[in-house]
């Protein structure tokens, strides 16, 4: 447990912060399925709008850092090969 006043900010603005990290890694997750999803499905509209959903959150949780750059290039450019699979 935290004994100062400034340790004590420390731990409630990590909380804070794991909980908002913890969604935004899900709702990624749950957007990379669903874009995978409309791919088996032969889905190509909505596959390409999944697509660049995907790609713009993605980096976006990059510039936060909350995934790493690497990592999230690794995620793109694996989404790219599955979207271009389809064309």
């Amino acid at each position: 447990m935290a004994n100062h006043k400034s340790a004590e900010k420390r731990a409630r603005q990590t909380k804070k912060r794991t909980l908002r990290n913890t969604s935004d890694l899900s709702r990624m997750k749950t957007n990379i399925k669903k874009f995978k999803e409309s791919v088996s499905q032969n889905d190509k509209e909505k596959a390409l709008e999944l697509f660049k959903l995907n790609v713009s959150y993605i980096m976006n949780l990059a510039s936060k850092k909350v995934i790493h750059k690497n990592n999230a290039s690794r995620k793109i450019s694996a989404l790219a090969k599955i979207h271009n699979s389809i064309k």
